[in-house]
């Protein structure tokens, strides 16, 4: 009996991943050489616009460079050396980087300032792999935030609880995260004044 084998499909590059980009609704992301979907809940979409919003409103308060967008796709690299397109729920930028290429797409292959990710069903690709790229990639922080509550309790603890991780990069290259629950109010090192709680979060 002979077998032939399927020939192996190539994985995508980060430049096939734009030019290949489907028009249909959703977010897309390179993972693994593969386009894949992303159609978030109206839930998930609401706290990352109220999140967007008030970042937004800090850098006018405070005339701040920064350039918030939840349109961007990041060229990030796994520990074997594939490209992957990440397309945080938001991405802060130094606004000098992202107008210096006013033509070019939404897309970046510079770390930006700060990425924040709201956490879905496939919670390990926020806690595990998208936060070891960040870090490779040098993005010097980093939210995950887990309004549902639904990673693991060696993340969460018992009993499990919405959580916000702020995950700061020290100066080892390793990123440091810092829970906050309830009526705290989340210390971010992009925007120290900030005055936005989990609660405010999950009540917006």
């Amino acid at each position: 009996m002979t077998f032939t084998q399927e020939p192996t499909r190539q994985k995508l590059t980060f430049r096939d991943f734009l030019e290949k980009l489907p028009d249909e609704e959703g977010d897309y992301e390179l993972v693994d050489g593969k386009i894949v979907r992303k159609l978030p809940t109206r839930r998930h979409e609401t706290i990352a616009e109220y999140i967007a919003d008030e970042l937004k409103a800090e850098i006018r308060r405070l005339s701040l460079n920064y350039w918030v967008s939840g349109r961007v796709v990041i060229r990030t690299i796994t520990e074997d050396g594939t490209e992957q397109g990440r397309h945080p729920d938001i991405t802060v930028v130094d606004k000098q980087l992202w107008d210096s290429q006013p033509m070019a797409y939404s897309a970046l292959l510079e770390p930006p300032q700060m990425v924040i990710e709201v956490v879905s069903t496939n919670w390990e690709d926020d806690y595990v792999d998208k936060l070891y790229e960040y870090r490779r990639l040098g993005i010097p922080e980093y939210w995950i935030v887990d309004y549902m509550a639904i990673a693991s309790r060696s993340y969460l603890g018992k009993p499990k609880e919405p959580t916000v991780f702020v995950c700061s990069l020290d100066d080892n290259g390793t990123y440091q995260m810092t829970p906050y629950r309830g009526s705290d109010r989340i210390v971010s090192p992009t925007f120290p004044e900030l005055a936005v709680s989990v609660e405010s979060i999950l009540n917006s």
